[in-house]
């Protein structure tokens, strides 16, 4: 008798329905994206971090910005004066208006004690481990694996613990958006909508997750949850009409213009962004972005509703990575950050299963029955 296979998840994966041919396409696709993500390994990378505090200001021009900002606006000036003063002080491009970040976050951070700020942030890193490791032990069979992911967990929340980056906008907004998408559930989603709305209106590149959200719903047939999406997407344009007429009182065409948004940097940038942004830094860059695409698959893999959402996110950012990303703005992939790393825990069950599709010789036999 041959010993039953060690199985993490509770049910088998998606791969585990697939027919032979599908299989060995599937493993094709993989071996092709892992060999993809060692373009990482020629890819142009941030500016280096010389590590000298007195450089902080280089080594974190943004996040300096953001702290300025906020400074500015708690000794009584207005947002958006104050924010074009620093992008031009900083030499940043204030044109097209969305190089001026939303003023909500900025606007609390003004009013709050810093300590205040930062419990806040570490309470909602607790949230967000506290929701996921809830699912993960309903969808794994035992601890060990479950510990496993919540280690996984912990290492994509790594840059979010540094209280550094309080004043990045990346940080809450990646944040918001793990909670949504742990906090929805089939017939509960106001929540998740409303939590999606405010990770949108502190940074607005979180429109990328809703608008999958929005399209999962429309497909599950959750009619009314895609309405709330693209109510939440509504109430997002409509802040981003008045923020342009804000910017535009605080800008002329003098401004300096962004260089725009077409780095072309590929897949290889993509998962080399998710090692930066993650606990993967730790590993060698080549070891990091075939675990950071093996982390994708995972996801891909795992047989629940949520985790179906999170790779569609996770696919989404990647796609806009690697298409419009810049070398300088790889922290694009810290809105994904938090939830990436555990996928890793579902690629034991989702290779075996493959695997064992691809490699199935059973056969059908007919036989002949002669009266």
């Amino acid at each position: 008798m041959k010993p039953r296979a060690i199985q993490w998840l509770a049910e088998p994966t998606r791969f585990a329905a697939l027919g032979r041919g599908r299989a060995r396409i599937a493993l094709g696709i993989l071996g092709l994206f892992l060999l993809l993500s060692l373009t990482a390994l020629i890819a142009a990378g941030p500016p280096p971090v010389s590590g000298d505090p007195a450089k902080r200001a280089d080594d974190q021009s943004d996040v300096v910005l953001y702290e300025n900002i906020v400074a500015g606006v708690a000794h009584g000036q207005g947002y958006y004066q104050v924010a074009a003063d620093s992008l031009r002080a900083g030499n940043y491009p204030l044109r097209p208006f969305i190089c001026f970040r939303l003023p909500g976050l900025a606007m609390v951070e003004a009013h709050l004690p810093k300590p205040v700020t930062l419990g806040l942030l570490y309470a909602l890193v607790f949230a967000v481990f506290a929701v996921w490791g809830m699912k993960l032990r309903a969808g794994m069979t035992r601890w060990p694996p479950v510990a496993i992911g919540l280690t996984l967990l912990a290492g994509g929340l790594m840059a979010f613990v540094q209280p550094d980056l309080w004043a990045f906008h990346e940080i809450w907004a990646g944040l918001l958006v793990a909670l949504s998408l742990g906090i929805r559930k089939q017939g509960r989603w106001v929540e998740a909508v409303a939590i999606g709305l405010l990770a949108m209106l502190i940074r607005e590149t979180a429109a990328l997750f809703a608008l999958v959200m929005l399209a999962a719903a429309w497909l599950e047939g959750q009619k009314r949850e895609a309405i709330g999406w693209g109510v939440a997407l509504a109430c997002l344009a409509v802040a981003l009409g008045f923020h342009f007429h804000a910017v535009s009182q605080v800008t002329s065409a003098a401004d300096p213009t962004s260089p725009g948004w077409s780095g072309l940097g590929g897949y290889g940038f993509f998962a080399k962004t998710l090692v930066l942004s993650t606990a993967l830094q730790l590993f060698p860059m080549a070891i990091g972005v075939l675990l950071a695409t093996l982390a994708l698959f995972g996801w891909i893999g795992w047989k629940d509703q949520a985790a179906a959402r999170v790779a569609g996110t996770l696919a989404a950012f990647g796609v806009v990575i690697a298409l419009f990303a810049r070398p300088d703005t790889f922290y694009w992939a810290l809105m994904i950050a938090p939830l990436s790393l555990i996928g890793l825990a579902f690629v034991h069950d989702a290779l075996r299963d493959l695997f064992r599709q691809a490699l199935d010789r059973r056969r059908i036999t007919v036989t002949k029955v002669t009266r």
